[in-house]
């Protein structure tokens, strides 16, 4: 054992919990710039997290988790820095391309979805 944890537990296992106790800590401590917003915005945080970690749990691969680790990172940084802890909005046209006769637009595809900022990635297109 070694600063506390065995051996036997991945580096990314210690980091992913270190991370949702952080979201806790952030909600427990949370002020919102509106005064009665602060409890509902405290509970959102709460439920957000739950819902993405465990959406997440099932994930063995290190890329995935890492890239889950960067977006929880990214919308914590966001999220104190504009002291608000909704997702940004992402403002791009649903199919603001025409399609040619016949084309089924997979180039535009798969430029929105490179296009995703890593804050987002969890959130399906609709939400």
């Amino acid at each position: 054992m070694r600063n506390g944890t065995s051996d036997l537990v991945p580096r990314g296992h210690v980091q992913v919990l270190s991370l949702y106790m952080r979201v806790f800590r952030i909600a427990r401590g949370w002020q919102s710039t509106l005064p009665q917003e602060t409890e509902s915005e405290r509970r959102y945080i709460v439920q957000e997290a739950q819902t993405l970690f465990r959406q997440n749990q099932q994930l063995t691969d290190h890329t995935s988790i890492k890239k889950c680790i960067d977006e929880c990172e990214a919308r914590i940084g966001i999220g104190l820095h504009y002291r608000n802890p909704y997702p940004r909005p992402l403002y791009l046209p649903v199919m603001g391309l025409a399609t040619q006769k016949g084309r089924k637009l997979k180039a535009q595809q798969r430029m929105r979805k490179q296009a995703k900022p890593v804050y987002l990635q969890s959130h399906d297109e609709d939400n």
